[in-house]
């Protein structure tokens, strides 16, 4: 994997993230909120998951605690940025830096900086995946978040 490779696949997790997010707005609170017995039970609780990984892991490969602002679609876009800014100040030798962080539980690991970045954008695209199907189960038709997609939207 290369710097510019990692950069583009967050950025193009960011593009998918945001459109579930925005889809998500459209929705009323009762939709939104939803038990539907998937992943983190709802929509909106799906969503600021894959938000708290997200800023978890950025939080891990820097070392900086992250302030968060409330509501969702304030704090994440922050987290979006600094991923931006993180990966714009690094060369290809410095996917192979390993990072050393404790899981939510205290247990240290050692993950090569390519690693997790692969593992935040897998991380997101699994529950999207989960989120576009509970969309579905209420009705409500969810954007196109493939890949390719924003591969076309960006030409």
């Amino acid at each position: 994997m290369t710097a510019e490779e990692a950069r583009n696949h967050l950025r193009y997790s960011r593009w998918a993230s945001s459109k579930l997010l925005d889809a998500a707005q459209q929705l009323d609170p009762e939709q939104l909120h939803r038990e539907m017995n998937v992943s983190h039970k709802s929509i909106f609780s799906t969503l600021a998951h894959i938000h708290l990984a997200d800023r978890v892991w950025i939080e891990r490969v820097t070392g900086e605690k992250m302030e968060q602002p409330e509501p969702l679609e304030l704090a994440w876009p922050q987290v979006h940025k600094r991923w931006e800014e993180f990966l714009a100040g690094i060369k290809d030798s410095d996917l192979t830096r390993v990072i050393h962080y404790t899981d939510s539980r205290g247990n240290p690991y050692d993950s090569a900086l390519w690693q997790i970045v692969l593992h935040v954008v897998n991380h997101a695209t699994l529950h999207r995946g989960q989120v576009m199907a509970m969309f579905r189960q209420i009705g409500v038709a969810p954007p196109h978040t493939d890949l390719i997609f924003y591969f076309r939207e960006q030409t």
